[in-house]
Protein backbone atom coordinates (compact mmCIF):
# COMPACT_ATOMS: atom_id res chain seq x y z
CA UNK A 1 0.00 0.00 0.00
CA UNK A 2 1.32 3.44 -1.10
CA UNK A 3 0.95 5.06 1.92
CA UNK A 4 1.06 9.17 2.03
CA UNK A 5 1.74 11.70 5.42
CA UNK A 6 -1.49 10.96 7.28
CA UNK A 7 -3.57 13.23 9.49
CA UNK A 8 -6.43 11.90 12.16
CA UNK A 9 -9.22 12.49 13.64
CA UNK A 10 -8.96 14.41 17.23
CA UNK A 11 -10.20 12.41 19.86
CA UNK A 12 -11.33 14.57 22.26
CA UNK A 13 -11.53 13.95 25.91
CA UNK A 14 -13.45 16.23 28.38
CA UNK A 15 -12.35 17.07 31.82
CA UNK A 16 -12.82 18.12 34.95
CA UNK A 17 -9.96 20.58 34.17
CA UNK A 18 -10.15 21.13 30.76
CA UNK A 19 -10.75 24.61 29.20
CA UNK A 20 -11.35 26.21 26.01
CA UNK A 21 -7.56 26.87 24.35
CA UNK A 22 -7.72 23.77 22.46
CA UNK A 23 -10.64 25.63 20.54
CA UNK A 24 -9.26 29.06 20.92
CA UNK A 25 -5.55 28.44 20.42
CA UNK A 26 -5.39 25.75 18.17
CA UNK A 27 -8.63 25.63 16.28
CA UNK A 28 -10.37 22.28 17.39
CA UNK A 29 -13.78 21.89 16.18
CA UNK A 30 -15.07 21.98 19.93
CA UNK A 31 -18.19 22.95 21.62
CA UNK A 32 -17.45 21.81 25.02
CA UNK A 33 -16.00 24.55 27.66
CA UNK A 34 -13.94 21.44 29.45
CA UNK A 35 -12.14 19.93 26.90
CA UNK A 36 -8.86 18.73 28.45
CA UNK A 37 -7.17 16.59 25.80
CA UNK A 38 -7.30 16.03 22.10
CA UNK A 39 -5.30 12.99 21.38
CA UNK A 40 -3.76 13.03 18.09
CA UNK A 41 -2.22 9.87 17.10
CA UNK A 42 -3.18 6.38 19.29
CA UNK A 43 -3.91 2.82 19.45
CA UNK A 44 -5.10 3.05 23.48
CA UNK A 45 -7.75 0.64 23.18
CA UNK A 46 -11.48 1.99 22.83
CA UNK A 47 -9.76 5.30 21.11
CA UNK A 48 -8.22 4.49 18.14
CA UNK A 49 -6.86 7.25 15.44
CA UNK A 50 -9.24 7.26 11.88
CA UNK A 51 -7.21 8.90 9.00
CA UNK A 52 -8.91 12.24 8.38
CA UNK A 53 -7.52 12.82 5.14
CA UNK A 54 -6.74 11.35 0.70
CA UNK A 55 -8.33 7.79 0.09
CA UNK A 56 -7.36 6.11 3.36
CA UNK A 57 -9.83 8.44 5.09
CA UNK A 58 -12.05 6.31 7.40
CA UNK A 59 -9.67 3.85 8.16
CA UNK A 60 -7.95 3.25 11.56
CA UNK A 61 -4.40 3.70 12.37
CA UNK A 62 -4.71 -0.11 13.51
CA UNK A 63 -6.52 -1.50 10.41
CA UNK A 64 -3.11 0.22 8.55
CA UNK A 65 -1.01 -1.23 10.85
CA UNK A 66 -2.21 -4.63 10.58
CA UNK A 67 -2.18 -4.47 6.61
CA UNK A 68 1.18 -2.93 6.39
CA UNK A 69 3.23 -3.26 9.65
CA UNK A 70 6.90 -3.10 8.98
CA UNK A 71 6.05 -0.13 5.82
CA UNK A 72 4.23 2.03 8.37
CA UNK A 73 6.49 0.82 11.71
CA UNK A 74 9.84 0.22 10.04
CA UNK A 75 11.34 -3.23 10.73
CA UNK A 76 12.93 -2.69 13.46
CA UNK A 77 9.87 -1.11 15.77
CA UNK A 78 7.39 -4.15 14.52
CA UNK A 79 10.14 -6.40 16.08
CA UNK A 80 10.52 -4.67 19.40
CA UNK A 81 6.36 -3.94 19.92
CA UNK A 82 4.81 -6.56 17.21
CA UNK A 83 1.59 -4.53 15.77
CA UNK A 84 0.86 -2.55 19.28
CA UNK A 85 2.05 1.44 17.92
CA UNK A 86 4.07 2.20 20.72
CA UNK A 87 3.64 5.98 21.49
CA UNK A 88 0.28 8.54 22.04
CA UNK A 89 0.36 12.00 21.20
CA UNK A 90 -1.94 14.56 22.81
CA UNK A 91 -2.39 18.46 23.23
CA UNK A 92 -3.29 19.04 26.93
CA UNK A 93 -5.28 22.01 28.11
CA UNK A 94 -4.91 22.99 31.72
CA UNK A 95 -7.50 25.31 32.49
CA UNK A 96 -6.88 24.01 36.11
CA UNK A 97 -4.61 22.31 38.26
CA UNK A 98 -4.33 18.44 37.11
CA UNK A 99 -4.35 15.72 40.01
CA UNK A 100 -1.00 15.43 41.50
CA UNK A 101 0.34 12.35 40.23
CA UNK A 102 2.84 9.32 38.70
CA UNK A 103 3.02 6.36 36.09
CA UNK A 104 4.28 3.28 36.81
CA UNK A 105 7.93 1.63 35.29
CA UNK A 106 7.13 -1.20 32.32
CA UNK A 107 7.71 -4.16 34.72
CA UNK A 108 4.75 -2.68 37.53
CA UNK A 109 2.67 -1.76 34.89
CA UNK A 110 3.07 -4.96 32.86
CA UNK A 111 2.59 -6.89 36.55
CA UNK A 112 -0.04 -5.32 37.74
CA UNK A 113 -2.32 -4.27 34.31
CA UNK A 114 -0.49 -6.02 31.42
CA UNK A 115 0.51 -2.20 30.08
CA UNK A 116 3.24 -0.29 28.96
CA UNK A 117 4.38 2.09 31.56
CA UNK A 118 4.37 5.25 31.00
CA UNK A 119 7.11 7.77 30.41
CA UNK A 120 6.51 10.92 29.14
CA UNK A 121 7.39 14.64 27.56
CA UNK A 122 5.86 17.88 27.53
CA UNK A 123 6.57 21.01 25.22
CA UNK A 124 5.18 24.29 26.57
CA UNK A 125 3.00 25.85 23.59
CA UNK A 126 0.99 28.58 25.82
CA UNK A 127 1.02 29.54 29.55
CA UNK A 128 -0.39 32.12 31.21
CA UNK A 129 1.39 34.28 33.63
CA UNK A 130 3.13 32.90 36.48
CA UNK A 131 1.45 29.67 34.89
CA UNK A 132 3.76 26.14 36.56
CA UNK A 133 4.29 22.63 37.05
CA UNK A 134 4.59 20.20 39.69
CA UNK A 135 7.80 18.42 39.16
CA UNK A 136 9.23 15.83 41.57
CA UNK A 137 9.96 16.68 45.22
CA UNK A 138 11.88 19.37 47.01
CA UNK A 139 13.81 17.29 49.35
CA UNK A 140 14.83 13.44 49.52
CA UNK A 141 11.50 12.29 51.40
CA UNK A 142 11.60 8.33 53.08
CA UNK A 143 7.90 6.06 52.23
CA UNK A 144 6.67 7.10 55.52
CA UNK A 145 7.16 10.59 55.30
CA UNK A 146 4.98 10.80 51.78
CA UNK A 147 2.45 8.54 53.29
CA UNK A 148 2.50 10.63 56.81
CA UNK A 149 1.94 13.93 54.68
CA UNK A 150 -0.98 12.38 53.12
CA UNK A 151 -2.60 11.37 56.00
CA UNK A 152 -2.04 15.53 57.45
CA UNK A 153 -2.89 17.21 53.95
CA UNK A 154 0.46 17.96 53.77
CA UNK A 155 1.54 16.53 50.63
CA UNK A 156 2.09 20.38 48.64
CA UNK A 157 4.61 21.27 51.14
CA UNK A 158 7.11 18.34 49.93
CA UNK A 159 6.29 19.45 45.70
CA UNK A 160 8.73 21.14 43.57
CA UNK A 161 7.46 23.60 41.69
CA UNK A 162 8.36 25.20 38.32
CA UNK A 163 7.63 27.85 36.29
CA UNK A 164 7.08 27.69 32.87
CA UNK A 165 6.78 29.52 29.27
CA UNK A 166 6.47 28.52 25.88
CA UNK A 167 9.36 26.47 24.41
CA UNK A 168 9.79 24.84 27.73
CA UNK A 169 10.38 21.04 27.90
CA UNK A 170 10.07 18.47 30.56
CA UNK A 171 10.79 14.80 30.52
CA UNK A 172 9.05 13.10 33.05
CA UNK A 173 10.35 9.23 33.78
CA UNK A 174 8.32 6.91 35.59
CA UNK A 175 7.89 7.31 39.05
CA UNK A 176 8.35 11.00 38.78
CA UNK A 177 5.06 12.80 41.27
CA UNK A 178 3.97 15.70 38.72
CA UNK A 179 1.00 18.06 37.88
CA UNK A 180 -0.21 20.25 35.01
CA UNK A 181 -0.61 23.71 36.91
CA UNK A 182 -3.27 25.46 35.43
CA UNK A 183 -2.73 28.14 32.76
CA UNK A 184 -0.85 25.78 30.61
CA UNK A 185 -1.28 23.83 27.01
CA UNK A 186 1.29 21.69 26.18
CA UNK A 187 2.09 19.16 23.24
CA UNK A 188 2.79 15.49 24.92
CA UNK A 189 4.52 12.70 23.75
CA UNK A 190 4.21 9.48 26.07
CA UNK A 191 4.69 5.57 25.82
CA UNK A 192 0.99 4.27 24.91
CA UNK A 193 -0.38 3.76 28.22
CA UNK A 194 -3.52 5.24 30.00
CA UNK A 195 -2.07 3.71 33.40
CA UNK A 196 -2.38 6.62 36.05
CA UNK A 197 -2.12 6.71 39.82
CA UNK A 198 -3.76 9.63 41.16
CA UNK A 199 -2.28 10.71 44.19
CA UNK A 200 -3.57 13.55 45.40
CA UNK A 201 -6.73 15.88 44.00
CA UNK A 202 -7.01 19.18 45.51
CA UNK A 203 -10.29 17.60 47.13
CA UNK A 204 -12.40 18.19 44.22
CA UNK A 205 -15.51 16.71 43.05
CA UNK A 206 -16.68 15.83 39.43
CA UNK A 207 -20.01 16.81 37.67
CA UNK A 208 -22.04 14.03 39.87
CA UNK A 209 -20.22 15.45 43.14
CA UNK A 210 -18.05 12.42 43.42
CA UNK A 211 -14.55 12.86 44.44
CA UNK A 212 -12.19 10.65 41.86
CA UNK A 213 -10.49 7.71 42.83
CA UNK A 214 -6.84 7.82 43.95
CA UNK A 215 -4.73 5.36 44.13
CA UNK A 216 -2.84 5.61 47.50
CA UNK A 217 -1.71 2.04 48.54
CA UNK A 218 -0.82 1.28 44.40
CA UNK A 219 1.49 4.41 44.21
CA UNK A 220 3.69 3.89 47.34
CA UNK A 221 5.54 1.19 45.75
CA UNK A 222 6.10 2.89 42.39
CA UNK A 223 7.08 6.40 43.52
CA UNK A 224 10.43 7.73 43.05
CA UNK A 225 11.31 9.00 46.58
CA UNK A 226 14.40 10.85 45.83
CA UNK A 227 14.67 14.71 44.52
CA UNK A 228 16.36 14.92 40.97
CA UNK A 229 16.68 17.54 38.94
CA UNK A 230 16.35 15.63 36.07
CA UNK A 231 13.56 16.99 34.37
CA UNK A 232 14.22 20.09 32.64
CA UNK A 233 15.13 19.97 28.79
CA UNK A 234 17.47 21.87 27.29
CA UNK A 235 17.62 22.11 23.88
CA UNK A 236 18.87 24.23 21.46
CA UNK A 237 16.16 26.25 18.84
CA UNK A 238 18.86 26.86 15.81
CA UNK A 239 17.30 28.16 12.36
CA UNK A 240 16.55 25.37 9.25
CA UNK A 241 18.42 22.60 11.43
CA UNK A 242 17.55 19.73 13.43
CA UNK A 243 17.95 20.21 17.32
CA UNK A 244 18.02 17.07 19.64
CA UNK A 245 15.57 17.24 22.70
CA UNK A 246 14.68 13.84 24.36
CA UNK A 247 16.28 10.31 23.35
CA UNK A 248 15.33 8.12 25.77
CA UNK A 249 14.34 4.34 24.34
CA UNK A 250 10.69 5.07 23.89
CA UNK A 251 11.14 7.65 21.71
CA UNK A 252 13.02 10.22 20.03
CA UNK A 253 11.96 13.70 19.41
CA UNK A 254 13.83 16.13 17.99
CA UNK A 255 12.98 20.58 17.58
CA UNK A 256 12.76 21.68 13.86
CA UNK A 257 12.47 25.48 13.94
CA UNK A 258 11.88 26.07 10.10
CA UNK A 259 12.10 29.33 8.26
CA UNK A 260 12.48 27.99 4.85
CA UNK A 261 11.82 24.51 3.02
CA UNK A 262 13.76 21.57 4.54
CA UNK A 263 14.59 18.34 3.53
CA UNK A 264 15.71 14.77 5.33
CA UNK A 265 16.92 11.18 3.34
CA UNK A 266 15.46 9.31 6.04
CA UNK A 267 16.04 6.00 4.06
CA UNK A 268 18.36 4.66 7.16
CA UNK A 269 15.47 5.73 9.93
CA UNK A 270 13.61 2.65 9.76
CA UNK A 271 11.02 4.27 11.87
CA UNK A 272 7.58 5.59 11.17
CA UNK A 273 7.59 9.59 11.62
CA UNK A 274 5.24 11.96 13.38
CA UNK A 275 5.10 15.89 13.12
CA UNK A 276 3.78 17.70 15.73
CA UNK A 277 3.04 21.53 14.72
CA UNK A 278 3.49 23.84 17.35
CA UNK A 279 3.61 27.28 15.79
CA UNK A 280 3.49 28.33 11.95
CA UNK A 281 2.63 26.63 9.09
CA UNK A 282 3.67 24.19 6.44
CA UNK A 283 3.05 21.18 3.76
CA UNK A 284 5.01 17.89 4.41
CA UNK A 285 5.72 15.84 1.32
CA UNK A 286 6.61 12.10 1.06
CA UNK A 287 7.01 10.13 -2.49
CA UNK A 288 3.12 9.26 -2.54
CA UNK A 289 1.78 12.81 -1.41
CA UNK A 290 1.92 16.01 0.55
CA UNK A 291 -0.35 17.42 3.40
CA UNK A 292 -0.79 20.78 4.90
CA UNK A 293 0.19 21.45 8.89
CA UNK A 294 -0.68 24.61 10.84
CA UNK A 295 -0.40 24.92 14.83
CA UNK A 296 -2.49 22.20 16.79
CA UNK A 297 -2.09 19.71 14.12
CA UNK A 298 -0.25 16.71 13.47
CA UNK A 299 0.82 14.46 10.85
CA UNK A 300 2.80 10.62 10.48
CA UNK A 301 4.87 9.71 7.75
CA UNK A 302 5.32 6.21 6.94
CA UNK A 303 8.64 4.11 7.95
CA UNK A 304 8.91 3.52 4.37
CA UNK A 305 9.70 7.11 3.06
CA UNK A 306 12.74 7.78 1.53
CA UNK A 307 12.63 11.37 2.04
CA UNK A 308 10.31 13.86 3.43
CA UNK A 309 10.29 17.45 2.55
CA UNK A 310 8.60 20.38 4.27
CA UNK A 311 7.93 23.54 2.63
CA UNK A 312 7.35 26.81 4.86
CA UNK A 313 8.25 30.03 5.59
CA UNK A 314 8.17 29.91 9.11
CA UNK A 315 7.01 26.92 11.14
CA UNK A 316 8.22 25.12 14.54
CA UNK A 317 7.76 21.22 14.47
CA UNK A 318 8.21 18.75 17.03
CA UNK A 319 9.38 15.52 15.08
CA UNK A 320 9.03 12.08 16.63
CA UNK A 321 11.00 8.61 15.87
CA UNK A 322 11.43 5.54 17.97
Amino acid sequence: MNIYPLKFNPILKERLWGGQKLKTVLNKSIESDITGESWEVSTVEGDISTVSNGNLAGTTLQELIESNPEELLGKSVFERFGKEFPILIKFIDAKLDLSIQLHPNDALAKERHNSFGKTEMWYIMNADDDASLIVGFNKDVTKQEYADSLEKDKLLELLNYEKVKEGDTFFINTGKIHAIGSGVMLAEIQQTSDITYRVFDFNRRDKEGNLRELHTEQALDAIDYQQKDDFKVDYAQDLNRVNEMVDCPYFNTKFLNLSQNFEQDITQRDSFTIYMCVDGLASIENEEGSESIKKGETILIPAKSSTIKINTTGAKLLEITI
